[in-house]
């Protein structure tokens, strides 16, 4: 069975910076593979251009341009937050808000983001949006593990793995 829309995919791979250096950023094995709903737009979409058509034990070797990974680094990502926006209770919690620390944050529709603490003064904190992977190429090496149709339930839902939440849908969540 090939890889395409609303097939459920598991997949072992390394991501490596796509440098002289070639540093690993991340390596996923058998014990727990990635596995994901393609084509529901929980991956990226070039990850997927790349996997598309693969089928069960597939070898894949490809790499993303910055571009068509994270993006770039924007400066319209590092903001400043009012250091009220952190408040619990009328207290600030400082093992939290540290430079260097990553804090969960929502946007005003909702939208999930993380944000790396930059600077703190006492009316602002400094904090920057973009993807750590902004502005990288990435080099992806991996094997295809399993193609399978997906569940109704899977198809129901978002089951990129990390997003089933108490279903467990994926079941390598």
């Amino acid at each position: 069975m090939n890889i395409v829309k609303d097939k459920m995919v598991s997949l072992t791979y390394e991501l490596k910076y796509d440098d002289a250096d070639a540093q690993l950023i991340e390596k996923v094995e058998n014990d727990s593979p990635l596995t994901f709903l393609f084509g529901d737009g929980g991956m990226l979409e070039h990850f997927e251009k790349n996997l598309e058509g693969l089928k069960s034990g597939d070898l894949f070797d490809f790499k993303l341009s910055a571009d068509h990974a994270y993006g770039p680094v924007t400066e319209q990502a590092v903001v400043e937050v009012p250091v009220l926006a952190f408040e619990v209770e009328g207290k600030i919690d400082n093992d939290l808000v540290k430079v260097g620390n990553t804090i969960p944050m929502m946007d005003s529709q909702g939208n999930k983001l993380h944000g790396i603490v930059l600077e703190i003064s006492d009316a602002n904190v400094k904090m920057d949006f973009n993807h750590p992977l902004a502005g990288e190429d990435l080099h992806f090496k991996g094997k295809v593990i399993e193609v399978r149709d997906a569940k109704p339930e899977e198809l129901a839902g978002n089951c990129s793995t990390g997003s089933c939440g108490d279903s467990g849908c994926c079941g390598g969540c």
